[in-house]
């Protein structure tokens, strides 16, 4: 295989905190992912918990090329980090990490997701009005930090 070459994705699975370290890297070097406190080991570890079998990861040659996380609150579903390493993008992996998020999110009763995308990240909004997602205009998010540092 030449330099320019990728292996191809062996397997897409269920996320798991032992993925931590490898998907911290891949979220560090993936424009457009904005990483908070939230995201420390601790409450990674939290979220899988509370939200089993909703995050994936995609693996070539055992190394992981590939993240999205998923949760719900009981009635809406959310989406974040769908992350692929620059050289594997453009082959489907993050189309195929989002159906599977979706189709186990469908498979807890949650039929409508949210997602959030920074204001200045083109190419997410061109990836998910392309998947079909579509942006809402009738709403603002709001946020509030309740003890933490601004960075929470």
């Amino acid at each position: 295989m030449s330099h320019t070459e990728t292996a191809p994705v062996q397997q897409f699975r269920p996320m798991s905190i032992a993925d931590y370290d490898a998907s911290l890297a891949l979220w560090t070097n993936t424009a457009g992912v904005r990483l908070r406190d939230a995201d420390s080991r601790e409450n990674v570890e939290k979220y899988l918990s509370r939200n089993p079998d909703l995050s994936f990861v995609a693996e070539a040659d055992g190394k992981i090329v590939g993240t999205i996380m998923a949760g719900h609150d009981g009635k809406r579903g959310y989406i974040q980090h769908l992350s692929v390493a620059a050289p594997y993008r453009r082959q489907g992996i993050a189309s195929r990490l989002v159906s599977l998020c979706l189709d186990a999110l469908k498979s807890e009763g949650i039929l409508k997701s949210h997602l959030m995308v920074l204001i200045d990240n083109q190419t997410a909004q061109q990836f998910w009005t392309a998947l079909g997602w579509q942006r809402r205009r009738d709403i603002d998010l709001y946020s509030f930090i309740n003890g933490a540092g601004e960075n929470a």
